[in-house]
C-alpha cells in the first residue's frame, strides 16, 4: 500500500492532479459542509461568500451534530452522508465555486464525474459509521453560514480539520474505482446466474 499523501487546503491543481484514484489521503486545513437543502440554496441564488477562500477548497458531504459552547462550537459527530443525492447539483457547484475535492460516502454519478475531469477536483470517500472519530479529526469549528435558514444539519459549517483521512475513488482523469466496483460486481453477479441457468437447463 502506498503512503498516505498529506494535503493542505487549498488545494493547487497541479496537488490535484498529481491524486489517483486508490490514494490514501489525509487533508489539513479549512473545509466546509454541505449537503441537501445547502445545494438547493446555492443553485437558486449563488451566495457569494467574500471572506471564504473556497476555490482550492473542500465540500464535506455532512451533517453533524454540533453543540454550542458558550464561546463558540463544538462537534459531536461528523460523519459522512450518501453524496449520490447531490448529483443533480454537483456540476455546477464545482464549476461555480471552484471546490478541489469533495468527501462523501457511496460516491457520485458520470455528470459529477465529467466535472471532476473538466475542472481539476477530486471524490474522496471518508469512513462510514465512524463520526465520532471524524469529528476528532476537527480541530475547530471557524464558523456557520444559513444557519437560521436551513437549520444545524444541513447548514455550511466551516472546520478547521487535521489529518482527516479519507481515500480518492473518483480522480481528476475520469477514473472511478465505483464504476470498477459495480462493473465487477455485474459481471460476477452475470457469471452466476449463467451457471445457475445452465444447471437447470
Amino acid at each position: 500500500m502506498s503512503a498516505v499523501k498529506k494535503l493542505t487546503t487549498p488545494l493547487t491543481p497541479k496537488a490535484v492532479r498529481d491524486l489517483r484514484k486508490g490514494d490514501a489521503v489525509e487533508i489539513t486545513g479549512t473545509i466546509v459542509t454541505g449537503r441537501d437543502a445547502l445545494h438547493k440554496l446555492w443553485i437558486k441564488g449563488w451566495p457569494e461568500y467574500p471572506d471564504l477562500t473556497l476555490r482550492g477548497s473542500v465540500l464535506y458531504h455532512c451533517g453533524p451534530v454540533v453543540r454550542k459552547e458558550k464561546d463558540g462550537w463544538s462537534m459531536l459527530a461528523a460523519g459522512p452522508t450518501t453524496s449520490i443525492r447531490e448529483e443533480p447539483y454537483e456540476a455546477s457547484v464545482i464549476a461555480h465555486y471552484g471546490f478541489a475535492g469533495i468527501i462523501g460516502k457511496g460516491g457520485m454519478g458520470p455528470k459529477t464525474l465529467a466535472a471532476l475531469k473538466e475542472y481539476g477536483a477530486v471524490y474522496l470517500h471518508a469512513i462510514g459509521g465512524a463520526a465520532q472519530v471524524l469529528a476528532r479529526k476537527i480541530v475547530r469549528v471557524q464558523g456557520v453560514r444559513h444557519l437560521e435558514e436551513i437549520g444545524v444539519p444541513e447548514a455550511m459549517w466551516i472546520l478547521e480539520v487535521k489529518d482527516f483521512p479519507c481515500l480518492v475513488t473518483m480522480d481528476s482523469h475520469g477514473e472511478s474505482l465505483h464504476e470498477e466496483v459495480k462493473k465487477s460486481s455485474r459481471a460476477i453477479f452475470d457469471e452466476l446466474i449463467g451457471k445457475k441457468k445452465a444447471g437447470a437447463a
